[in-house]
This record gives structure tokens, C-alpha cells and sequence, in this order.
């Protein structure tokens, strides 16, 4: 489990999953025997208990319930702690059905025991995850850092609390003597990609002898931050991506993946796009949907399909960013905004693969020139099709400035390197996130 979750969740979280997964199987235990407590029976296998709980368990990890910055903010925390505990149950109740545990539907003595078990699980969460926010906010999980030399941007970022756990310190001990930093409690430094690849192999090996892992700033970002130093890159690192070229047989899985979810959505969501397509020509005049070019795998431009959620004229003075509250936006076209129904008809695009459902936002050809200009390596994230969701849609909200684009740049780079499947039913899982909670809408 180490292994497979340890690229996406930082070992605190981890532990916090593993406590999680032991209240789960004691509460599917409890779903699946509700005569238990009373008379001491128990009719079922106790291994239909640990596959509901492992079901639990992975559905919350995959609602970004395990996210370090989740325990920043109390009412974000109930907020999403409330959803994952109540998503989590359709989830147990559908792998239940699948593998004939007939006891999860709950036709028993008690109707109202599902109800019961829902609240008490709930209940459970809450008193747990407070109390593992008041640890964190007693320090009791931080992780002392040190940043080595000219790493200013690492420090910041780190202390926005963008890197979860970690929290910069004054090294109290000489920063070159690895078992010094170690008394001192220090267990990791960070330093620039140059002076780390100047260090004799011997030194490196010298603070891994002590416990202090010694991280390039490239490394530290993309392992703990899950987003790409753009500053610090140089072509190597996209000739590494150049020597790991897709399979044909992964392409055809990624291929067959967007058809079935693109058409799927699309018979599903019918009925929706018509009343849409009514509400926006009866909102304003001007046709219902917006066509507009963007650039797609490679550089190649193709037509994008959007709903219209902006009047006619919108851009009678030339291409330019949404901005937060924007006059520019119709009244529906503001709900779609919010909901991201205005991107529906994408599915299309997706359909005749001009994009994937998982990739970076298709950009418009006048600000990829703009940006190109002056964000390095901007052209790369043309390296997968754009796509309907991504890691930086779900990660940065709606951006609107140079800057933003430069950040969104450094979450499309980490995917363009790191996608998986994993990776993918992350975001999938996260955009239902972002949509039901509007986050980063414009």
C-alpha cells in the first residue's frame, strides 16, 4: 500500500488513511451484521468487511480527502469530510451488489440501520479529523526543512504551506555537516539542482548515513508539491520524456477510455444540453454554441465547442482573459460557469480526437504565442492532447495573468511526465470535487 499510494499522499496522510481503513472495517463489519451487537451473530465472511472498507478507504483517497491542505481550514475540512463520507457509501453499496454481498441492501429487522451506521461513520470522521487537526496545528507532524543556498522561491512556496507538513528552519548546526543537522532535528535540505550535482558522491551518501534526505529543488517539487520547477529546467529533462514514448497499447487503452466516457457523458447528458441550448438563445441573442480555435497535440490547431455564455460581441476589442466578474458574461452563462456545463459540447471534441477527457487546457493560439514569449518551455504542454479536466484545473483555479499561466504551466508539465492511470482517476474524482464545491470559476 506504501508503494502504491506513496507518490500521492504524504506519510502523515497515510497513517491517517491506515487508522481510517481500521474504523471502515469495523463499521462495514457492523453494516453487514446489524444483529451482532445484540445476539452475537454474525452469518457472513469477515473478508466481505475488508473489501468494503478497502472500498471506502479508496474512494475517499480519490475524493482528495487525504490532501494535507484540507486540514488548514476547519470548514473545509467538514465540508469535504461530509461529502467523502457520503460518496463513499453508493460506492460500497455498488461493489456489494457486484460481488453478491447481499447484506449491504440491508433488508432486515431495521430500516433504518443503513441511516444509522451512515451517521455514526460520519460522526467518526468528524472526531477524527479534528483531532488530527489539532495535532497539526500543535506541530506535532511538522518536518523541519532547511533550504541551501539560493532557493528563494522554494521557501516561499513552502511556507504558503503549498508543501503540506514541511515547515522552514534556521538550521542551528553547520549545513554541510549532515550529522550535526540531524541532532539538531533536522531530516531534510533542499538545495539547488548546481550544487547538489556539484557534491562529491561521498558527501550526498554522507547525509543519507545520518537521516537527513538531501532533495534537489527540482526533486522537492515535483515529489512534494506534485508540480514542476519550470525555472530550474533544462531540455535534459524533456529528452528524459522523449526516451519513455506511450505504447501502442497504452494509446489504444487512453483512446478507448475517452470514447466510452465521452459518449457515454454525452447520451447521459442529452437531455441537459437541449434545456441549455434553450436557456442560452432565450438568455441573449446569438447562436447557441461558441466555436473558437485552439491549439491540440503537437501545436496543431482545431475548433473548439463551447455553449455561449458570453454575449455576441464579447471580444469586439480583440482576445482577451476572463477576469472575476466579468461584464462580458450572460446570466446563464454565469451558472454554466460556475458548473462547467458550458464545456459539455467538448465531448465532441474529445469524440474526434481532437482532445482527451485528461490532458491541459486547450489555450487559444493568440495567448500561446503571448505566453510563449515569456514563460520558458511554455509550447511543451502540447505534448499530450488538451483535455476536458487536468492536474492543473483541478489544482490552480481559473487563471487570468501571466503568472497564472506560469503556475498552471508547472501542474501540466508534472502530468505531461507523471500521467498514469492512477494520476487520471485522480482528477477525474477531483473535477467532481471542484464542480460541486466551485472552485476556481470564473
Amino acid at each position: 500500500m506504501t508503494r502504491f499510494f506513496g507518490r500521492h499522499i504524504a506519510p502523515e496522510m497515510l497513517g491517517l488513511l491506515l487508522v481510517e481503513l481500521t474504523l471502515s472495517f469495523v463499521l462495514a463489519y457492523a453494516l453487514l451484521a446489524p444483529d451482532l451487537l445484540s445476539k452475537g451473530v454474525y452469518a457472513g465472511p469477515a473478508e466481505h468487511a475488508v473489501v468494503l472498507a478497502a472500498t471506502i478507504a479508496f474512494t475517499s483517497f480519490l475524493l482528495g480527502l487525504y490532501r494535507p491542505q484540507l486540514f488548514f481550514r476547519t470548514r473545509n475540512l467538514l465540508i469535504n469530510t461530509a461529502f467523502g463520507g457520503v460518496a463513499a457509501f453508493p460506492a460500497v453499496w455498488a461493489v456489494g451488489m457486484l460481488l453478491g454481498i447481499r447484506s449491504v441492501t440491508l433488508v432486515g429487522p431495521d430500516p433504518l440501520w443503513p441511516i444509522k451506521i451512515l451517521m455514526v461513520w460520519i460522526a467518526a470522521l468528524f472526531g477524527l479529523r479534528l483531532c488530527f487537526m489539532a495535532a497539526i496545528r500543535s506541530k506535532l507532524f511538522v518536518r523541519p526543512v532547511i533550504v541551501v543556498g539560493a532557493v528563494p522561491m522554494t521557501a516561499a512556496v513552502i511556507r504558503s504551506g503549498q508543501a503540506g507538513f514541511f515547515e522552514v528552519v534556521t538550521p542551528q548546526a553547520d549545513p554541510a555537516d549532515p550529522v550535526a543537522l540531524r541532532k539538531s532535528g533536522v531530516r531534510h535540505a533542499v538545495t539547488s539542482a548546481e550544487v547538489f550535482d556539484a557534491l562529491p558522491p561521498a558527501s550526498r551518501d554522507a547525509y543519507t548515513m545520518a537521516g537527513v534526505q538531501l532533495e534537489r529543488e527540482p526533486d522537492f517539487w515535483e515529489r512534494h508539491l506534485k508540480r514542476v520547477d519550470i525555472d530550474h529546467l533544462s531540455t535534459d529533462w524533456f529528452v528524459s520524456l522523449d526516451e519513455r514514448p506511450i505504447g501502442r497499447a497504452q494509446a489504444f487503452v487512453n483512446r478507448a477510455g475517452d470514447v466510452a466516457i465521452s459518449l457515454g457523458l454525452l447520451i447521459f447528458t442529452l437531455p441537459l444540453m437541449g434545456l441549455v441550448a434553450l436557456l442560452v438563445r432565450w438568455d441573449s441573442p446569438g447562436p447557441v454554441l461558441y466555436k473558437q480555435e485552439r491549439v491540440g497535440l503537437g501545436g496543431h490547431p482545431f475548433t473548439l465547442l463551447k455553449f455561449r455564455s458570453m454575449k455576441t460581441n464579447a471580444e469586439a476589442r480583440g482576445p482577451a482573459w476572463a477576469q472575476q466578474g466579468d461584464p462580458r458574461v450572460t446570466r446563464v452563462g454565469l451558472l454554466m460557469r460556475r458548473t462547467r456545463i458550458d464545456e459539455l459540447p467538448q465531448l465532441v471534441n474529445v469524440l474526434r480526437g481532437q482532445m482527451s477527457f485528461i490532458g491541459p487546457r486547450p489555450e487559444r493560439p493568440h495567448f500561446v504565442e503571448q505566453l510563449a514569449d515569456v514563460i520558458p518551455f511554455y509550447r511543451e504542454r502540447a505534448r499530450v492532447k488538451p483535455g476536458l479536466t487536468g492536474w492543473a484545473q483541478v489544482n490552480y483555479p481559473y487563471g487570468a495573468s501571466v503568472e497564472d499561466a506560469r503556475a498552471k504551466l508547472s501542474y501540466d508539465l508534472f502530468y505531461v511526465k507523471n500521467r498514469s492511470v492512477l494520476l487520471d482517476l485522480l482528477i477525474m474524482f477531483a473535477t467532481v470535487r471542484v464542480i460541486l464545491f466551485q472552485e476556481g470559476s470564473r
